[in-house]
């Protein structure tokens, strides 16, 4: 079951066309990056799965239904830009919030109560989120997002100004709630956090969808047939005319194998040629490589 979908949406402004006919579906109960270069159309995605604004033209659907009034109320979403009230002491803003969310007094002064304990920030009820640095305001803008305990989860550049530690401590909720049900919607530009949290993928640029998919499958698809060798002993001058060396240093080569061929042969003919292999393995390309590849392609 897919806990949101997109169905050929577009969205238009002015001269500009943001969204560009984007579909794509997110299965419930994962973690799901949506990812894109600077202006690809993700912020305007993001507006409108939340309702912020509404699309042009195409279809929506939030657990099955068509997103409406109530939609917000069952989704969370901290934006890449803040919005707490700098003013606000810590403990009034959340219990605001909580409340806008529909929780009722009594249940969000015991969330939000759980949850500062939790972060260890128990001594912040009072004190004034301008009083805070930035990487604890990120904590508070967290709580404010999953006090209500959303089913689908929408965050933007979640660990943006904060250290390892408190990078970690986020990264290990987002695991949480995941656990217990909550679909996740990740969106950031460091591939590397994306590669090591999420199951899924979908890539925009230009306002147009680029590729989705299962993460392994999406790196599968990818692949250029690269294998990396780690041997012991003297190299032959030649291997093979359907092989090409990539590169090569003292005991390991990179050698790329022509797509009519398959890894068995290359092997085969290492070791005709006396060479000792002692690691044999295939290297995929990493989202990185996956996003400058497919980006550049779209944009020629």
């Amino acid at each position: 079951m897919n806990v949101l979908e997109l169905i050929d949406v577009v969205k238009r402004y002015e001269n500009h066309t943001a969204v560009d006919n984007v579909s794509f579906t997110v299965p419930q109960g994962t973690i799901y990056g949506l990812l894109g270069p600077n202006g690809a159309g993700k912020t305007s995605l993001i507006r409108i799965i939340t309702t912020i604004t509404r699309a042009d033209r195409g279809t929506v659907l939030l657990n099955g239904e068509k997103i409406n009034s109530s939609t917000p109320s069952k989704i969370g979403y901290m934006p890449e830009e803040r919005g707490l009230y700098k003013k606000m002491k810590v403990g009034e803003q959340l219990m605001y919030l909580a409340q806008l969310k529909g929780l009722s007094k009594r249940d969000a002064k015991k969330e939000i109560s759980d949850w500062l304990d939790k972060f260890d920030v128990a001594s912040w009820w009072d004190k004034r989120i301008e009083e805070l640095s930035k990487g604890m305001q990120q904590k508070i803008q967290f709580i404010s997002t999953i006090i209500h305990r959303p089913k689908l989860l929408i965050l933007d550049e979640p660990f943006s100004g904060l250290d390892p530690i408190n990078a970690n401590l986020i990264k290990d909720e987002i695991y949480q709630l995941n656990q217990e049900g909550t679909s996740i919607i990740f969106s950031t530009h460091r591939m590397e956090q994306v590669e090591e949290i999420c199951e899924h993928i979908v890539l925009i640029n230009k306002g147009k969808k680029v590729l989705d998919g299962n993460m392994k499958q999406v790196k599968l698809d990818n692949k250029e047939n690269l294998y990396r060798i780690d041997y012991e002993g003297t190299l032959p001058n030649h291997i093979g005319d359907q092989f090409k060396l990539e590169s090569s240093s003292e005991n390991e080569l990179l050698i790329k194998v022509s797509p009519d061929e398959d890894s068995n042969q290359l092997l085969a003919a290492l070791i005709q040629n006396n060479v000792h292999v002692t690691s044999f393995n295939e290297v995929l390309p990493t989202l990185n490589d996956i996003f400058i590849k497919q980006v550049g392609h779209s944009d020629e």
